[in-house]
Parts: C-alpha cells; structure tokens; sequence
C-alpha cells in the first residue's frame, strides 16, 4: 500500500470540496487515442471546460482488445463511454448486452451512405490503405494481385486485437470471396511480421523494416501536415478500399448516465470534430466549421467504397478469419 506524506495529507485537507466532489467520467479507447500526440488530450481539455467534471481515458490496446476487455469485464467494467469500436465490431457490441441507447435521437453527420444507429455514435471514418515512402519505391502496386506478386514486404495487424487488422481481413474477403484463403497464401511471402496493434505496425514502418504497412488513406495527411514531409503516399487499389467508421458508446453499467450522454453530446459537436483532422488523421464524422486541413486536398479519393453493414460483418468475421489463419499458415 502506498502511504500518503503528512504533506501530502495537507494539500489534500486544504484542497477544496468542489475539486474533490468533481464526477469522474471515464472513457475507454485505444492506445494512440490517449497519446500525447492524439486527440485525448486536447479532446479532455475541451470537454472539462464544458462539464465541470473529471474527464479520464483509459487506454486498452487497439479497437478490437476494446472489446474483448469489455466481454471479459461485462458489468464490473468502469468505464462510462467506450470509444473506438467500428461497425465491424457494433452487432457483437449490441449482442453483449453491456450498451445503452444513446438516446440522442437522429444526428446530422457527414459519413458516406449516412448514419442510423440508436446505440453508437460515429466520430470519425476513413479508408484502409497500404501506405508507402515514395523515395524508396519505384512500381507501386495498384492492386492485391499486384503486391502478392511483388517481392515488397508488408506490416499488417492482426484481425482479432486490431480494428484495422480486421478491416483488411474484411477487405481482402469482400474482394475474393471463396478465394480469399487464396490470396492470403500468395500474400503470406509479402507479410513480413503480424503486429497486436496499428501503433507497433506503423513504427516498424517509420523505421524503414518494411516497404508498405496497412493504414488509412489519410495518414500521409500527417507526415505532410505536421512533418512537412511530402515522401508518403498510400497505395489506390483498383478493387476499391474497405471503409472505416469509428464509433462511440455508452454502458448500461455506468454510473454517471447524464454526463455520458453529454459527451456523446459533445462528441459530434465542432469543438471535438475540429480536432480529429489533425490528431486522429482520419475524416471527422461532422464537418468542422472551418472546413477540412490544408492538405487533405492532395489524399486519393478511392475509386470503389467498399463496406459491410454490422450484421454482414459480424456474419463474415469468423468464416473469413478462417481463410486468413489457413493462407498466411502456408
């Protein structure tokens, strides 16, 4: 047990009730959400200016361990809000029970195809893509055939701990269907290491271990943004890419029902949509005021927007993990 300083006793008797009696709102999500370099902190910064409250994330590790913690934790979880499902994920989320209504009624937001939802709440979406160092490439693959028959070396994650990880599963499936396993074999000598989470991925990437990674359309929107670096690209596949929406949601267990839903509130409103672009680096589910970055004009507009609703996701997960598990085995 760790014991408190007399010190340390004082400033808290002299702390004042009102800092002591602030509700705690705590939300979990991802790893990269909370870093220093996300949209955490500033998110926490304007939220708690808005709500006189305690605004805590809790990181546990990329979407898809989200919810698997969940699972595991049902009820006893502590968690308020979580943040960071996709629609891969939202019908096994619906099915476990452990989420509330919404209860926000019908928002305006500017995801493709639209939004109708009485649970989540998208906060952002975007495009998985193959994203490379255009120094270091001379041929780009245009397509999966491409790159399986390349001798380029991919960083990829894994579909039961990564929300892109399984957009790539679902990705490679929708394309190739029964001949998925098959793809996956050929593209097995191109996969140089499967990591738990996009983080461990997209580092391997930086440091120059592998030619292309699995991300999103728009991270050279980063390197060129807050980097002034112009060197990375991601790759337009001719099949189309696989969509992204990023969602949020509230917990049955929760004990601070009133303050989740104003963040979920607050959560499409612009001074939380404002900051995504440039933190988060995908497209913010409600249009900022001030428009999208400078920059975001140079990102490539897939040419096919590829998508499974929730239940077709949750009905494909498995059948196609088996075709990923068997290809990149030979």
């Amino acid at each position: 047990m760790r014991l408190l300083t007399y010190s340390g006793l004082l400033a808290l008797a002299a702390m004042p009730s009102t800092a002591l009696d602030k509700p705690v709102l705590q939300v979990m999500t991802y790893d990269s959400f909370v870093s220093d370099w996300g949209p955490g902190p500033a998110v926490e910064a304007a939220f708690e200016a808005t709500c006189d409250c305690d605004l805590e994330f809790v990181a546990a590790g990329d979407g898809a361990a989200i919810l698997a913690r969940l699972q595991l934790e049902g009820q006893r979880s502590d968690a308020d809000v979580v943040l960071g499902l996709d629609t891969n994920l939202t019908a096994a989320a619906k099915a476990s029970g452990l989420f509330a209504p919404h209860g926000q009624g019908d928002v305006e937001t500017n995801v493709p195809n639209g939004w109708s939802d009485d649970t989540f709440l998208p906060y952002d979406w975007g495009y998985f893509a193959f994203v490379y160092d255009k120094t270091r490439l001379d041929t780009v693959p245009a397509n999966f055939d491409d790159l399986a028959n390349s001798d380029l070396k991919i960083v990829i994650q894994d579909p039961r701990s990564s929300t892109p990880g399984l957009g790539l599963m679902l990705w490679v499936d929708s394309v190739y269907g029964d001949a998925a396993g098959e793809m996956w074999a050929s593209l097995s000598e191109n996969v140089l290491t499967v990591t738990k989470g996009w983080s461990e991925a997209y580092g391997l990437f930086l440091e120059g271990e592998a030619d292309m990674v699995l991300s999103y359309t728009t991270s050279p929107a980063y390197h060129l943004i807050a980097e002034s670096d112009d060197t990375k690209a991601a790759a337009a596949f001719e099949e189309g890419h696989y969509m992204q929406i990023e969602v949020a949601g509230k917990l049955v267990s929760t004990d601070q029902p009133e303050l989740a839903d104003r963040f979920l509130a607050f959560m499409l409103s612009d001074a939380f949509q404002s900051i995504i672009p440039t933190t988060n680096w995908m497209y913010p589910a409600a249009t900022p005021a001030g428009g999208l970055p400078e920059g975001f004009e140079t990102l490539i507009t897939p040419a096919k927007s590829l998508i499974l609703t929730a239940e077709e996701a949750q009905a494909a997960r498995d059948p196609a993990l088996e075709k990923w598990l068997a290809g990149l085995s030979q």
